[in-house]
């Protein structure tokens, strides 16, 4: 994992699809074998290029959703209507298709069991982790990591999702999870529903005096509403890490 830390230069690899499954609704989990892959941080992300034949080329951004332990690279790709690239990878791409990929990218957003080595877990500074969406696939990398890694780091994630249906990565989301549903709950839910808020903060996530390390990942206007919200509720601004994605708009 040490080398994924190290500044190099970034050549294209080649990453041969292995295997493509739903996620939810409208993502598929993507998994790659990616030829000299160099390892990753939780939290880093990687950009995908595809070439048409006459020589035309579009790139995307995409988290990487898996840990550093597992030897395949893990996308999790929502398949949007008028896209260029995510319907190619979630309606045409098949196993054994081949794509480029660039990575891994950042340093910021990231945090590994690593980066508490050596500090008593009495005395490890939380991690919050609030996701908007599919904002939640690095988080998932994390969440995962730190079940492998047997890391005693305090840990929550506060997971906004439009309907039980979108929810991503049910099989890592244990008590330290919040899920609140945005647009209706199916029958039996005794989860949380409506936008995260300043009262959904106060509840379900770490309090300022804790001293959390925040990261906030999800559309743009989620994530600058979420990150006010912690500053207004006392949240130091220096402990608080942004990923954004998409427009102005928030399909929350």
């Amino acid at each position: 994992m040490a080398r994924a830390a190290v500044q190099r230069r970034l050549t294209w690899l080649q990453a041969r699809m292995a295997d493509s499954r739903p996620a939810s609704a409208r993502v598929r989990r993507l998994v790659f074998d990616v030829d000299g892959w160099p390892g990753h941080l939780p939290g880093q992300h990687v950009d995908v290029r595809l070439t048409a034949e006459d020589g035309y080329t579009a790139e995307r951004s995409y988290s990487i959703a898996s840990p550093p332990e597992d030897p395949q690279l893990h996308l999790l790709v929502e398949d949007l209507d008028g896209g260029e690239v995510s319907p190619y990878l979630t309606e045409d791409m098949r196993p054994g298709d081949v794509l480029e990929l660039r990575g891994p990218i950042g340093g910021y957003f990231v945090w590994s069991a690593a980066a508490d080595a050596g500090t008593p877990a009495e005395q490890r500074r939380p991690v919050q982790l609030v996701a908007g969406g599919a904002g939640v696939s690095p988080f998932l990398a994390m969440l995962d990591h730190s079940r492998r890694a047997g890391d005693p780091t305090p840990v929550r994630l506060l997971y906004s999702a439009r309907s039980a249906d979108d929810v991503l990565g049910e099989e890592l989301l244990g008590p330290q999870t919040t899920v609140t549903l945005t647009r209706g709950a199916p029958a039996g839910w005794t989860g949380r529903t409506g936008r995260i808020d300043a009262d959904l903060l106060r509840r379900e996530a770490f309090a300022p005096a804790e001293r959390p390390r925040v990261f906030v990942c999800g559309p743009t206007v989620f994530v600058e509403a979420v990150a006010g919200t912690l500053v207004d509720l006392g949240h130091d601004p220096r402990s608080i890490r942004l990923e954004r994605f998409g427009g102005s708009t928030d399909p929350q």
